[in-house]
């Protein structure tokens, strides 16, 4: 049994665990299964599948998580679970070693105590590349529901899906309460334009495709083509983020792929409509000094239905560096450019604001000044 997926991977360490309100095993204890896959998995699942295939052992790949009687030598200690469940300083002193050994390139491998056995954490895989993520997404998916599933009636969430595009994977946003940059990783892998160009004209041939691509896009729209060289050969920095308290000079914001992309999406026969349904990091078009508004203003021309979606989780300066966001003066400076880029079109489009209620740290006076904000600032009144 090889378990897998966003749930498992999230619990392969000991864990807290919201609906029983506790610290739990590292799942594996719980589950009994052979093996975890953790994060994306590709090339895990690869090689966990020839080993078997060739009957050899499995016990010591890349990304994956396994059971031991004794600790592996090499790795690194976690606080053992015992501990964990016991202090929340262990807690954070044991989920701080596992975040910082979460990139391909320089994660050391990690073991934890769970009462006389050992979880065995090892080192990821490495990052696919562009072309085997092309690779990836030139198979032929039906983008259909499982049979299995289709019996108990439709699933709406195909409404989003099956006609989008995904252009990229990972995150380097690391806001603190999210797990895609643990899960994807804190890379961005952009596939090429051909590959997704390529994609969007299968799309366009389908009998049953009326013209509209719902959503191009990933985690955030906006990173597509966007990221810093160094993480190719050096990793993920261990001391400073991307994007905040500011972003990194490093990263060299341009949205010109982006740009390139939607015009060529535009032109393919039997596309009438293409849309940006995923939401962007408005931080990081202002960022662009030189094709960030022509980025925002392609968008309000052409690829917004109505509304875009952003998200500033917050407005009170303590509460959004808990959370690793930029401040309320970004958001403000957007909404303008946004507003008056609407203007100068002459259309009736809206901002979406994805904001946080009762993160770690905030209190009822933080939500009484977010509720201000959105009224006097945004003229909107949150559910």
């Amino acid at each position: 049994l090889v378990l897998g997926g966003v749930e498992a991977s999230l619990r392969r360490v000991a864990h807290y665990d919201y609906w029983s309100d506790s610290i739990r095993r590292a799942i594996l204890f719980d589950a009994r299964a052979a093996v975890l896959a953790y994060g994306m998995a590709e090339k895990a699942i690869l090689e966990i599948a020839r080993k078997l295939k060739s009957g050899q052992n499995i016990d010591d790949i890349r990304g994956t998580c396994v059971i031991s009687t004794m600790p592996p030598a090499g790795y690194l200690e976690l606080p053992a679970y015992e501990e964990t469940s016991l202090h929340s300083k262990a807690f954070t002193k044991m989920f701080e070693l596992f975040y910082s050994n979460n990139d391909s390139l320089t994660a050391k491998g990690l073991y934890q105590k769970h009462g006389n056995r050992y979880l065995v954490h090892h080192p990821p895989q490495p990052h696919l590349t562009p072309a085997e993520l092309d690779k990836i997404y030139s198979l032929d998916f039906t983008r259909e529901v499982h049979p299995h599933y289709l019996k108990q009636g439709k699933v709406r969430a195909m409404d989003t899906i099956k006609f989008s595009l995904t252009t990229h994977r990972g995150c380097y946003g690391e806001c603190n309460f999210c797990s895609i940059g643990l899960h994807e990783g804190r890379k961005i892998i952009s596939r090429s334009e051909e590959s997704i160009l390529e994609e969007a004209k299968k799309i366009a041939a389908r009998k049953d495709f009326k013209g509209y691509i719902v959503d191009v896009g990933g985690a955030t729209a906006n990173m597509y083509g966007i990221e810093c060289a160094q993480k190719n050969t050096k990793g993920a920095c261990t001391d400073k983020r991307c994007l905040t308290p500011q972003i990194c000079a490093s990263l060299q914001a341009n949205h010109t792929r982006q740009i390139r992309l939607l015009k060529s999406l535009r032109k393919i026969p039997g596309i009438k409509k293409v849309f940006v349904a995923s939401g962007i990091r408005h931080d990081l078009v202002l960022a662009d000094k030189k094709f960030g508004a022509t980025y925002l203003g392609e968008l309000c021309r052409h690829h917004i239905s109505g509304q875009l979606k952003i998200a500033p989780e917050h407005v009170s300066p303590y509460v959004l560096k808990l959370m690793c966001k930029p401040q309320t003066r970004t958001l403000r400076k957007f909404k303008d450019l946004f507003d008056k880029l609407n203007a100068e079109t002459g259309k009736k489009q809206f901002l979406t604001y994805y904001f946080i209620a009762a993160h770690p740290g905030c209190t009822e006076e933080n939500m009484r000044e977010l509720k201000s904000f959105a009224g006097r600032e945004l003229k909107i009144n949150p559910e």
